[in-house]
């Protein structure tokens, strides 16, 4: 008997041994087939990020880029379905960029359309893909308010998700969900699910999940910064068409006006300006001319200086008393200026070789005048309302008509507020006094001489400070 004892205990350790080698042989199969999951997850994560990294810089829409993140991540961690979720402008709501066909809801669906999708399965399909989810309720909020990839084993059961809607019913949705973040600034939510029919999310999974969503943040981030930047040179181009357009609204050369001299200027302090001078010959020996100063500046300024001048235009024709065509132009404008905004004017009509300028003034910058004879300066300042303000009566009844007779060598010059109100880097103004003392000396040289003088002495005094405001001069010789 005690010599069975040694040949049992090796029967023994035969059988345990096999025993071992079996289960160190199934333990290395699945290290084997988890190799094989992993390297498989690899290589679809290293496709994922080559596709990722052709469509930055490509005209990929949004929506493209986010079907291609969702549909690309879910291949590599082989989700059920996932789905992105984005700011709006405001940053108060996750907005359904792309929902994939499986995924489930991620947000609580009301009763009454979960009872509705009893007869009509796209009642909560046409919900989820409408429904706006606020930044700071459910399940999304919680996920883009984490600093983190969170891993959720089921939604139901998640605090965040037990909102009005949510009853816990249903099957198990697990999902991996990350928000998406680039540069310091939150765009969204990336989710992925499995449901109770597949196996969990293991470890690597979410590793994976984790990594591939900060690469998503980081092409959404730098697509978003791409479409910008195309965006703003698309604008900027049409801007630069639209200044050349405005170019050609102002008198191309200099107005030929018997008996005159007449010269101006329009300098934007963008590309589109709000300012604007004119020439206009209105028929039996008369002419017009006018400037005028868009409160505001940039594209809505712009639009509403060519309104104004197509309307005075229309307006002027045969008229010889400036505060009636005034009167016309407010009438007719009023309807369309904002109550922020409004158009300051000077118009006046040249009555033949005579000398003889009527001028009317709708809230403008009083003009200049300089009488050659006795080497001053006079202000020219009748009384009136600015285009804009009154819809009519209160406006006719304020603006007056100033009479100017006009001898050989007078020189009136119009401007815009751009020129006295221009500022230099200690932040002072130009100012009245030496506009007028520049147009007093130079004024004896003529019209162009004049003009030319003021915008030199302006960009001394400036001496290359920013220019805030539009620049328009015009100035108008009797010969």
């Amino acid at each position: 008997m005690d010599r069975l004892i040694p040949y049992t205990l090796l029967l023994v350790a035969v059988i345990g041994l096999g025993v071992t080698v079996r289960v160190f042989r199934q333990r290395l199969k699945r290290t084997s087939d988890e190799l094989v999951a992993i390297e498989g997850e690899e290589e679809r994560m290293f496709r994922y990020l080559h596709d990722l990294g052709m469509a930055i810089g490509k005209d990929t829409t949004q929506l493209e880029l986010s079907k291609m993140i969702v549909d690309g991540v879910n291949e590599v961690v082989s989700a059920r379905g996932g789905a992105i979720y984005l700011l709006d402008d405001v940053g108060e709501l996750l907005q359904p960029k792309y929902l994939s066909k499986d995924c489930p809801p991620l947000v609580g669906v009301p009763a009454k359309i979960r009872k509705k999708s009893e007869l009509d399965p796209r009642a909560t399909e046409s919900y989820l893909r409408l429904f706006q989810a606020p930044v700071d309720t459910g399940l999304l909020g919680a996920a883009l308010g984490s600093e983190l990839a969170i891993h959720v084993p089921d939604i139901r059961y998640h605090e965040a998700f037990r909102d009005v809607f949510a009853d816990g019913g249903g099957e198990r949705v697990e999902a991996m969900l990350s928000p998406l973040r680039h540069a310091g600034k939150d765009l969204g939510v990336l989710a992925v699910t499995r449901t109770k029919e597949q196996h969990g999310f293991s470890a690597n999974d979410f590793a994976v999940f984790r990594s591939a969503a900060e690469q998503s943040a980081f092409a959404m981030g730098n697509a978003m910064l791409y479409r910008e930047a195309t965006e703003k040179r698309q604008f900027e181009s049409e801007l630069r068409n639209a200044s050349e357009v405005q170019r050609v609204l102002l008198p191309q050369g200099e107005p030929i006006v018997p008996g005159y001299r007449l010269s101006g200027t329009n300098v934007p302090a963008r590309i589109i300006s709000g300012d604007y001078y004119d020439h206009l010959d209105l028929g039996d020996g008369r002419h017009g001319v006018v400037i005028a100063d868009v409160s505001g500046k940039g594209v809505g300024a712009g639009l509403l200086m060519a309104m104004c001048r197509s309307v005075l235009r229309s307006q002027a024709w045969g008229k010889s008393d400036p505060a009636e065509v005034l009167g016309g132009v407010n009438r007719q404008l009023f309807p369309d200026i904002r109550e922020d905004m409004f158009i300051s004017l000077f118009y006046g009509v040249i009555d033949g070789e005579s000398g003889l300028i009527r001028v009317a003034r709708a809230g403008h910058d009083e003009a200049l005048l300089y009488r050659a004879a006795k080497g001053i300066i006079e202000t020219v300042k009748p009384p009136g309302l600015a285009l804009g303000i009154d819809d009519g009566d209160v406006f006719e009844r304020v603006t007056k008509v100033l009479e100017l007779q006009m001898d050989s060598g007078d020189l009136l010059l119009f401007y815009t507020d751009g020129v006295n109100e221009a500022t230099n880097g200690a932040g002072d103004e130009f100012g009245m006094k030496r506009l007028k003392a520049t147009f007093l000396e130079s004024a004896a040289l003529g019209a162009e001489a004049a003009v030319n003088a003021v915008q030199r002495d302006l960009a001394a005094f400036a001496g290359g400070s920013r220019q805030m405001d539009d620049i328009t001069l015009f100035a108008v010789e009797k010969r």
